[in-house]
């Protein structure tokens, strides 16, 4: 599976990806991979991502490849 995925047209990191989701900086990300769920927004294919916003929080976020849905595993 490539690093690098197309989200909403543009080629990203999975660090920017993970700072999209975020709407801030992370400290590190990890892969990018396939959610198995569609955006309840419009349907489109979900991806997700594991990251540490900071040095004692591991979120994984998730992230509409065709429009501006987002969501994260915080209760």
């Amino acid at each position: 599976m490539p690093d690098n995925r197309v989200v909403q047209g543009r080629m990203v990191t999975p660090r920017h990806l993970a700072e999209l989701i975020e709407d801030d900086d992370v400290m590190e990300a990890e892969a990018i991979e396939d959610a198995d769920r569609d955006c309840p927004d419009c349907g489109g294919d979900v991806v997700k991502v594991g990251y540490m916003p900071s040095v004692t929080e591991y979120v994984v976020g998730y992230k509409c490849q065709d429009c501006d849905w987002s969501d994260t595993d915080r209760d």
